[in-house]
């Protein structure tokens, strides 16, 4: 949120592909690494709740036999087996080389390909697209300065609409500055210690080159010279419910992943970045979401 770079692939590697041994280690290769759908029921688990989400995606895009789905951002894979599982054909993008790597060790076809460069010439047509928490990297700090920020967005819905067909759907996930969102110039690393500005430069660090879209609104009305929105709900609590499910499993003890673990000290200690990012005891998006500095967003848009 303060760089004033692009989300490129070296941005998404530090973000996701740093992740990837922890990821899998703690949650599973085709773990959905993006925020589970509760709907107020948290007794559900976290595989129950990510399940009931992918459900929520087939009925509102229609995922089915015979069916051509694209998955903007598609992580470790966790949208794209399900879409399999469900007699339909995924497909999936992503900037993240170990995401690529492990979708692959498990059949599922991902290319190394970044999304706002997607055309029809590229992968060919399909009846729906769906992205889980990309959206969230394709505008950058620098093009938000530049005041191009909307650009970005519109050219990417209008990328996607000349995938589909009249009718065709996009569901979209995303993070989004909330109502108490604070002048994004006040956002500082050096701010005192569990402020908002420190929470959000926190955020900044670990996903380098990225912006977030301020509200729902920004995203429907960036949409709307090609798309309409069918329905839109906040995702909010059920986010900070799946953090804390993700932090139980990746602060759970096991020989693996302590391994892992040790083997970034190093980093630790020479990247002055990195140790601000991953700060110890620290949960940057947790604070964020439960003070509303960042809501989340389920889209459904049709193309018009």
């Amino acid at each position: 949120m303060q760089r004033a770079r692009v989300a490129d692939r070296k941005d998404i590697d530090f973000s996701y592909s740093l992740t990837d041994r922890v990821v899998r280690l703690s949650l599973g290769d085709l773990a959905d690494f993006s925020g589970a759908k509760y709907d107020g029921d948290f007794t559900l688990t976290l595989e129950q709740a990510q399940g009931r989400k992918h459900d929520y995606i087939a009925t509102q895009i229609g995922v089915g036999p015979g069916r051509r789905i694209l998955d903007l951002g598609c992580g470790w894979g966790g949208l794209l087996n399900y879409i399999r599982n469900q007699g339909a054909h995924g497909v999936g993008v992503t900037l993240s080389s170990a995401q690529v790597s492990s979708c692959r060790r498990h059949g599922l076809e991902v290319y190394l390909y970044d999304a706002r460069r997607l055309t029809r010439s590229m992968f060919g047509p399909f009846d729906a697209v769906a992205s889980l928490g990309a959206f969230e990297h394709f505008c950058s700090p620098e093009d938000y300065r530049a005041g191009r920020q909307e650009e970005v967005y519109r050219q990417l819905f209008a990328n996607v609409a000349g995938l589909l067909p009249a009718g065709g759907r996009f569901y979209l996930q995303t993070m989004v500055f909330g109502r108490n969102m604070i002048p994004v110039e006040e956002i500082d690393r050096h701010a005192p210690r569990e402020s908002d500005a420190w929470y959000l430069a926190m955020m900044s660090a670990a996903f380098p080159g990225s912006f977030l879209p301020f509200g729902q609104d920004q995203v429907v009305r960036s949409a709307a010279p090609d798309f309409r929105l069918v329905s839109s709900e906040s995702g909010r609590l059920d986010y900070i419910e799946t953090i804390r499910q993700w932090d139980k499993r990746t602060e759970a003890w096991t020989p693996r992943l302590a391994l892992f673990k040790l083997s970034l000290l190093p980093r630790w200690l020479t990247d002055p970045d990195f140790r601000f990012a991953f700060t110890s005891g620290v949960s940057s998006n947790s604070a964020c979401f439960e003070r509303e500095l960042m809501d989340h967003y389920r889209l459904v848009f049709e193309k018009i």
